[in-house]
């Protein structure tokens, strides 16, 4: 039995990570930390877990996690876990990280985006990026992985086979995306209030949002080319649900069956994605870790659909599909 800790617990990514490991033959939770005072038992926090987990949430340092725990699975914010990682690791720990403190390869990257300084810079760039769909291998034996953004995870599934065949253009690659109201974490916000966001569909952070560089890395990589897109995302009023449209310039000549065809054939062997013929909507994937793809070509322009639960297959289910990796389990076990 493997003993888990999950680091900042009160979120919804951390509710959906331990829904699904209670269900899990060889996960035992041990550990849930917080920074609440008073050690609330995790039912006032989640109610839904009332009978279903009898742990309080703790504050403890990474040297008490690390003496409970085999793996920690991480759901910080941005910039907290890069400091206790390095005491995790040294003391035997595995981690799957859903921040994005080492998505990215390059500090000075990293500061520009999220607007501070990383407190870890020696281990970027040697970290793998837990998309199993393109990195299984390599996350096998890692004893840190970071977890892919939720936009990322719709948008490089529908693009990297297309890249890595050449079939469209790497460049002038617009992604239009929209999520749920999930995805903006559960601390309160003006913009996220029910009388703000209610009944409204609006777009936010044009040109600045911090899941670009990380769609462009990683595409790159998958691509061995230099990707650069427009990513514009925006804001729709319903709880959970990614849906991602990408238009593409294609290369030569091509056709809805071929690219059809060349999403089949990448994802022939995976359990999570699934390619389509119809239009997928966010209900086809809701409460599940699949991600639903399709492609169509209009007025000779590539264009791909793709929609993922962004609390499961885009966090707390992608980050279990990894622990299922590391410790050899069917990839599919609990999800």
């Amino acid at each position: 039995m493997t003993r888990i800790a999950i680091l900042g617990a009160t979120g919804y990514t951390a509710l959906e990570l331990i829904k699904i490991l209670l269900h899990h033959p060889d996960a035992e939770i041990t550990t849930l930390t917080s920074r609440q005072e008073s050690n609330p038992p995790i039912a006032m926090v989640h109610p839904s877990l009332t009978d279903r987990l009898d742990l309080c949430l703790e504050n403890l340092g990474p040297t008490e996690v690390a003496s409970r725990a085999d793996c920690v699975f991480s759901c910080l914010p941005h910039g907290v876990t890069a400091s206790l990682v390095p005491h995790l690791l040294d003391a035997g720990c595995r981690v799957i990280d859903f921040s994005a403190d080492y998505r990215l390869n390059d500090s000075e990257v990293f500061e520009q985006w999220y607007g501070q300084k990383h407190s870890d810079p020696d281990r970027l760039g040697k970290v793998v990026y837990g998309l199993p769909e393109l990195f299984r291998e390599d996350i096998i034996d890692a004893p840190l992985v970071a977890n892919p953004g939720c936009y990322p995870t719709s948008v490089i599934l529908a693009l990297a086979p297309l890249l890595k065949k050449g079939m469209i253009k790497p460049t002038e690659i617009i992604v239009d995306s929209k999520s749920g109201l999930s995805g903006a974490g559960r601390t309160l916000k003006l913009t996220t209030h029910y009388a703000e966001c209610n009944e409204s569909l609006s777009a936010y952070n044009i040109g600045r949002h911090r899941h670009t560089p990380e769609i462009e890395q990683i595409l790159s990589t998958a691509g061995n080319t230099n990707v650069e897109i427009i990513f514009t995302p925006h804001l729709i009023p319903m709880d959970r649900g990614i849906l991602s449209t990408a238009y593409s310039l294609p290369v030569g000549e091509v056709s809805e069956e071929k690219l059809l065809d060349t999403l089949r054939e990448f994802y022939a062997n995976e359990p999570f994605v699934r390619v389509v013929d119809h239009l997928p909507g966010t209900k086809d994937t809701m409460g599940t870790n699949y991600c639903d793809i399709t492609a169509r070509v209009v007025r000779n322009r590539v264009l791909t659909i793709s929609c993922i639960d962004n609390l499961i297959k885009g966090a707390s289910g992608a980050a279990v599909q990894n622990f299922n990796l590391m410790y050899g389990h069917d990839e599919t076990t609990a999800l």
